[in-house]
């Protein structure tokens, strides 16, 4: 009978570490270069040994921090990176990149824009805005809200006034300005943590209340400097992990 390939006896020999006790849940296991020392082999050959493990159960495998011993309670971190702009929803595309379908519900409304929201957008406070309220669902699981105001001014004459519909509807801020000709560039953000009020835990199926990453963002017009979207992120501290900047290629 031919030997096992490599990345089988790698998986083997974690399971054994895992299961025997000498790794606990929650540890942070080797990374794929430690595992390519360790073992002699390519780091392509420990990712294929943990896609076996976080398969059967036992490795959560975090985007861009690396794999961890599962707990019998511990959900699965998201993480929210910085990317390349593209046609596609940030949150669906980042979703479906760590294996998981991210998908919304969103409830769009005219307003006024009241003394903060007209702060942020550079408007008079009572002028027209549209709001949209989002809660965000990884694999139907509540993880995130925002609440959105675009000044009606911006986008009232075109047809990605109402951001969740017509043939631009889920695109993400970025693509659906440039339909208008506005260049958003990247946003600027305010990030604190805090505990969820309780209506947002409930929204977010957090029971009790625990911490979440509260973000205000604004996108502004590259070319005028005008704020042209702003929103409130709530985001479930104990599912998220945001990470800013990439390593530079090998």
């Amino acid at each position: 009978m031919a030997d096992p390939a490599p990345y089988l006896v790698i998986a083997e020999e974690l399971r054994g570490r895992i299961v025997g006790g000498d790794l606990a849940p929650g540890d942070r296991l080797p990374s794929v270069a430690e595992l390519g020392r360790e073992f002699s082999v390519s780091p392509s050959v420990g990712a294929r040994a943990y896609s076996v493990l976080v398969q059967d159960g036992l490795v959560i495998s975090r985007h861009g921090a690396g794999h961890y011993v599962r707990g019998p309670e511990s959900p699965d971190l998201l993480v929210r990176q910085h990317r390349k702009r593209s046609e596609d929803s940030p949150f669906a595309q980042g979703a479906a990149e760590q294996g998981a379908v991210g998908t919304w519900r969103h409830e769009s409304t005219t307003a006024s824009a009241d003394a903060g929201t007209s702060v942020r957008l550079g408007i008079t406070e009572g002028d027209p805005v549209m709001r949209t309220e989002y809660v965000y669902l990884v694999d139907d699981v509540p993880v995130q809200l925002a609440t959105s105001w675009e000044p009606i001014a911006v986008t009232g004459q075109s047809m990605i006034v109402l951001p969740e519909a017509g043939p631009y509807a889920g695109v993400g801020v970025a693509a659906r300005m440039r339909v208008i000709g506005v260049d958003v560039g990247d946003p600027v953000e305010r990030v604190q943590a805090r505990m969820a009020t309780r209506q947002e835990a409930q929204a977010l199926g957090m029971v009790p209340a625990g911490p979440v990453l509260f973000i205000e963002r604004t996108y502004y017009d590259q070319g005028t400097g005008r704020p042209v979207e702003t929103a409130d992120i709530v985001m479930r501290g104990d599912r998220w992990v945001s990470v800013y900047g990439q390593p530079p290629a090998s």
